[in-house]
């Protein structure tokens, strides 16, 4: 890694990557703020769920209903509007830090520094893996601190249930950071990588979808990495979290050492 390099692309994108942890934040805090109007009427919304198509009920991760404020977060937050924020950190990061560089000329004035292909790869890929921490650790910092202003142990609020959600979900998109990464890795052209990389991502949400709404569909859910990331099951206890865990930590460090190792191989237009 060439440390020098880390601190200016993370003083860079700095900005940005506080604004996405800052809008994350910002919506969970809106999410908790309104669970106790919505706490006091579950029974009502949980007949309303039960009455929904269990396919329904499966693709928006609404398989707890309301019964608690964990099984209330995890479908309306971290089922959609954060897998969202994620994704177009990953593609658009993963994108800036390498294909970017390369289709502007930049990259041939960082390689002529005394370092290597390698080390400026490695240090991207750590820009990136660092980007999605902070944003998941303010987006869990926020979680516990709405938990203390609104909830006030009013309501059930498990704190071990609560960072296994924030676990996994960093780890998804540790790796579907690192797939976008590859791409970008192999890319000369800033709009491929970005269409490529938008594209892939697109596809494996739309197939997780598709196999949690109807049964017949099911097998396209061994295609998709999210078929790892179950909120719902992570917060109703019957997830398996280090299975989860250790696949999706393997796929992203294996995806950014490919990515990593072709950069370092193939011709650049320099």
């Amino acid at each position: 890694m060439n440390l020098t390099l880390y601190k200016q692309m993370l003083k860079v994108n700095l900005k940005g990557i506080m604004n996405y942890a800052v809008g994350s934040a910002f919506y969970i805090l809106f999410m908790i703020w309104l669970y106790p109007g919505i706490g006091k009427n579950t029974d009502a919304l949980n007949d309303l769920v039960s009455a929904m198509p269990a396919g329904v009920n499966n693709a928006f991760g609404l398989t707890n209903g309301f019964s608690n404020f964990e099984a209330f977060i995890s479908g309306e937050y971290y089922g959609l509007i954060l897998v969202l924020i994620l994704a177009v950190v990953c593609v658009q990061m993963s994108t800036q830090l390498m294909a970017r560089l390369v289709d502007r000329g930049s990259m041939a004035y960082l390689l002529t520094a005394p370092t290597t292909r390698r080390k400026v790869a490695t240090t991207q890929a750590l820009v990136l893996a660092t980007a999605l921490f902070l944003i998941m650790a303010v987006t869990t910092a926020a979680g516990f601190a709405g938990n203390a202003i609104f909830l006030k142990g009013d309501y059930e609020f498990d704190s071990g249930r609560f960072l296994q959600l924030n676990t996994v979900a960093f780890l998804l998109f540790f790796a579907v950071g690192a797939i976008s990464f590859l791409v970008s890795c192999a890319a000369n052209d800033e709009k491929k990588a970005l269409g490529i990389s938008g594209a892939l991502v697109f596809i494996f949400f739309t197939l997780d979808l598709l196999g949690k709404i109807s049964d017949k569909l099911d097998a396209l859910r061994y295609f998709t990495l999210f078929t790892l990331y179950r909120p719902g099951d992570i917060v109703g206890g019957t997830a398996d979290i280090p299975q989860s865990c250790i696949v999706l930590a393997l796929v992203g460090l294996a995806a950014f050492l490919l990515g990593i190792q072709l950069f370092r191989r193939r011709d650049l237009p320099l």
